[in-house]
């Protein structure tokens, strides 16, 4: 018998499909699917989360200094007159930022192997190009869903039988985080 599920599709559909599903679970905590689906999907999103849970203190704090491109009170770009060109006006500011350990790196490379990118984007009409923004999702996994599962062992998705799909009658099931 085979270690996986081929799911009716090649390959590469297969791996595009678990992909975009485990983005999904992790992104939005559950997603709604096929008994089968949901139980390759488990497989790959549990673990992940084991490698956010096991890599997730370790990194260190770091004090850097970054230009920053001083604005005005509209927020456009403060422009100086340096021999005959405007040249935007840069502040230096010190910037306390995560830097990953060896280990943690390696992880969140791990992570995007298997994840997509995601973009957020606001339901309002107004303004949906200007406002989108991308979403970190490794660092997600590593600040909001490892810190949830530290005192646990494994068993971080719950897979609920909702009932048979009406057009083909496959049984659905809801893959959620725990």
């Amino acid at each position: 018998m085979a270690g996986y599920r081929k799911l009716g599709r090649t390959s590469s559909q297969r791996k595009a499909l678990i992909r975009s599903q485990v983005t999904s679970l992790l992104y939005h905590g559950k997603i709604r699917t096929t008994e089968a689906r949901a139980k390759e999907i488990r497989k790959v999103a549990e673990g992940l989360i084991a490698m956010a849970v096991k890599e997730k203190d370790n990194f260190e704090m770091v004090t850097v200094t970054a230009k920053v491109p001083r604005k005005d009170k509209d927020g456009k770009r403060v422009k100086e007159e340096k021999n005959g060109r405007k040249v935007t006006v840069y502040d230096e500011v010190q910037k306390e930022i995560k830097k990953d350990n060896p280990s943690r790196l390696h992880a969140r490379r791990q992570m995007l192997r298997v994840l997509y990118d995601v973009t957020e984007v606001p339901t309002t009409p107004a303004g949906k190009k200007k406002n989108t923004k991308s979403v970190d999702l490794p660092a997600k996994l590593f600040d909001e869903i490892a810190p949830k599962y530290v005192s646990r062992n494994g068993g971080y998705t719950r897979i609920v039988k909702i009932g048979q799909r009406k057009g083909d009658g496959a049984m659905e099931v809801l893959l959620e985080l725990v």
